[in-house]
């Protein structure tokens, strides 16, 4: 195997200065022989400043750069998932306050609904005593002025009668007399009211 890269390079050297020759005659003189430790030196000296100022100047910055980056970005994620758990807690707060709040307003007026029909129902009761005790005044009333009522009407149509007849006639009529008048027209008119 090292034979054979071995033969390899040194074919390859052979067609390499063939051509570098070739190319010197040519005009290109960084292909000539007498340049190239010169060109091997700057080229070294170059990449060796290029590596230094990439590796201690330029590289570290970059790194040093997407380091804070990376852990800007992981702080920024434990920041949202920290405000994220605080919002789900508050959201599940918030939905416990407005669930008791429902219950507690649900109780109130259930509550307040019932001390309401209580105080109707009873205000109600008291009104019915009231009215019922004035329909029985009131029936009272109109029984008392039924059975009071013929008497009176009796009395005034008596005097009523012995003045007009007194007017007529000029002279005072017995007033037992028209007390029975009155009193028989008022039974027949009586009987007829009572009859309907």
């Amino acid at each position: 195997m090292i034979k054979k890269i071995y033969f390899q390079s040194i074919f390859f050297n052979f067609f390499f200065v063939k051509e570098v020759f070739a190319a010197e005659s040519g005009g290109m003189p960084q292909l000539n022989p007498e340049f190239w430790i010169s060109q091997i030196f700057w080229l070294t000296l170059t990449f060796g400043i290029l590596y230094v100022v990439l590796s201690k100047l330029i590289l570290p910055k970059i790194s040093a750069n997407l380091e804070l980056r990376k852990s800007q970005i992981q702080e920024n994620i434990e920041a949202a998932e920290k405000q994220r758990e605080n919002s789900d807690s508050k959201l599940k707060e918030y939905d416990e306050v407005i669930l008791k709040s429902k219950l507690e307003a649900t109780n109130i007026f259930r509550d307040a609904r019932e001390k309401v029909l209580k105080d109707i129902n009873s205000k109600k009761e008291i009104l019915d005593k009231q009215i019922d005790e004035e329909i029985k005044k009131a029936e009272q009333e109109i029984y008392e002025l039924k059975k009071n009522a013929p008497e009176k009407i009796n009395r005034i149509a008596i005097e009523t009668s012995s003045e007009l007849i007194k007017k007529l006639i000029g002279a005072d009529v017995n007033s037992s007399s028209i007390s029975a008048i009155v009193d028989d027209l008022s039974k027949k008119n009586g009987e007829k009211y009572y009859d309907n």
